[in-house]
């Protein structure tokens, strides 16, 4: 009898090398596959985060070790349309994008998958933190992760029927990111003690994502006004894509003395609104609902309006923008970057941030 054949997604960190490990020691049939994503137009594409040329190398040692063949596809066409270029669009319209989002979107669990299944493959894995279930009524369930403060389901929000039945996400049900490292230093993986890439994977420039920008599309960081919310000019800034909702640095101006803080980017007139903290909070979020799930109108749930903060209660109002109104005010609820939203452990609803509406 045939042993079911995975894809694994290998980005040459501990995460994906371990996954592939514990998929080869439960006896399934691995392949290792490294996207090629990395520009040439990149300063240095050897070190530039997950999928670059360094990390190829590192994957490559992986699969060595482990004893599974290993490729590497060229998606570099693909990620420049469907990442960098609407990275670039997004900062142009005065919004914030995630391009993790839109990777995981468009380029592993579209392009990767269709791929898994060109080669003979019944399944596809990635190193991501997250789980999938298969309810009473057959339905498919994203699941936030057992190590809920490594959990990835915030990034995984888009994943459909299709994409669901077709995944397998080994660290799931690990603890913590502490048995990670552990399993794979039990495995020897030449990766054990690597540490985890916190960059943008196309961005290698020492300046950053704002470097980035001046150098591909300057159009991005036309100089313009620093008002406040009534419309006063205080200052100027050098491009309004340095900014993002909430965001204190770069601003360097206050008003009798108290901080300010970036509330609105107008790209049109090339202004950055600010004003106080308090007037960051807010309790109705507007976003794009990309998720298949049937949802009861008004749903209780839980969400977050970005990556690293906490669950909070919220009324769902499903809708072309869905509206969530959260219990207590959330702070700086940025448009581009992805609300997503749960009951219990699974992803019901989520999507792009439209816009934040006055509490009044």
């Amino acid at each position: 009898m045939r042993k079911p054949r995975v894809l694994a997604a290998m980005s040459g960190g501990v995460d994906s090398s371990v996954a592939a490990a514990m998929l080869k020691s439960q006896g399934y049939d691995v392949v290792g596959v490294t996207m090629q994503i990395w520009q040439e137009s990149q300063t240095d594409p050897r070190h530039s985060g997950c999928c670059s040329l360094g990390a190829v190398e590192d994957a490559r040692r992986t699969a060595a070790k482990l004893q599974i063949p290993y490729y590497v596809i060229n998606f570099r066409k693909e990620f420049r349309e469907w990442v960098i270029e609407d990275f670039i669009s997004e900062y142009a319209k005065g919004r914030t994008p995630n391009p993790c989002v839109q990777c995981n979107r468009f380029i592993k669990f579209d392009l990767l998958l269709n791929k898994a299944a060109e080669i003979g493959c019944d399944f596809i894995a990635t190193g991501h933190y997250a789980r999938v279930m298969k309810d009473a009524g057959g339905m498919y369930r994203l699941l936030r992760a057992r190590a809920s403060a490594k959990d990835q389901t915030y990034a995984l929000y888009m994943l459909g029927q299709k994409e669901l039945s077709n995944l397998i996400f080994p660290l799931g049900e690990l603890d913590d990111k502490t048995t990670t490292r552990k399993l794979a230093r039990e495995f020897e993986l030449p990766v054990s003690e690597k540490p985890d890439s916190q960059e943008i994977c196309f961005v290698s420039e020492a300046g950053g994502y704002v470097e980035f920008l001046r150098k591909t599309a300057p159009q991005t960081l036309r100089s313009g006004a620093i008002v406040t919310k009534d419309g006063r000019r205080i200052g100027t800034h050098t491009g309004a894509a340095q900014f993002t909702v909430g965001q204190r640095k770069r601003i360097g101006l206050n008003i009798d003395g108290k901080p300010l803080y970036v509330l609105r980017i107008d790209p049109r007139n090339s202004q950055v609104v600010v004003g106080a903290n308090n007037d960051l909070l807010r309790k109705e979020v507007r976003f794009e609902n990309l998720t298949e799930h049937t949802i009861a109108s008004p749903a209780k749930v839980k969400g977050k309006i970005r990556y690293n903060m906490p669950l909070a209660s919220a009324t769902l109002y499903p809708g072309s923008p869905s509206l969530a109104v959260f219990d207590a005010p959330v702070r700086a609820v940025s448009p581009g970057q992805t609300a997503v939203f749960y009951q219990d452990d699974a992803v019901i609803a989520g999507g792009p941030i439209v816009t934040a509406e006055d509490d009044a």
